[in-house]
């Protein structure tokens, strides 16, 4: 099934995009949310992500070409496979895994890490968590505190 990729919705002050650059070529294989394309506008760049995992088949618009607002830019195959690019890469890849040495294996897993124990509150109260210089101020600012006046 073809999937239309059109022009996102541009804002009112924009009236039309500049095609900066194409990330895929015809034929190329896409994933979902795979940006494809960039639009550039006088405020901002725009990305225009894949909706659907496919191939992309045709491109309407060349880099450098201006596009309006809901233009259809280019179709994108849904479900099919890349043909050409992805019967290249299988045996590229077969050529790296041959040249590169094998992985150890390991006999054993590697043990898990044990986190310590929490420490005990040094404090009566075993909710407060309170630094030592702080305790220091609080017990130094009761002692210091006016007798209350006695009528």
């Amino acid at each position: 099934m073809s999937t239309e990729i059109k022009v996102p919705v541009l804002p009112e002050s924009v009236s039309d995009a500049t095609i900066a650059t194409w990330h895929k070529k015809v034929g190329d294989a896409v994933k979902r949310d795979e940006n494809l394309v960039d639009l550039e506008t006088d405020k901002v760049v725009l990305e225009v992500p894949s909706p659907v995992d496919g191939v992309l088949k045709e491109i309407k618009f060349e880099e450098g070409s201006t596009v309006t607002s809901s233009q259809l830019i280019a179709i994108v195959e849904a479900g099919a496979a890349a043909s050409a690019p992805a019967a290249e890469a299988a045996p590229a890849a077969a050529k790296v895994d041959a040249t590169r040495p094998p992985a150890r294996s390991r006999s054993r897993p590697r043990p898990k890490r044990r986190r310590p124990p929490p420490r005990a509150p040094t404090t009566s109260c075993p909710r407060a968590r309170v630094s030592p210089r702080t305790r220091k101020a609080s017990t130094r600012r009761r002692s210091k505190a006016p007798a209350a006046r006695a009528r």
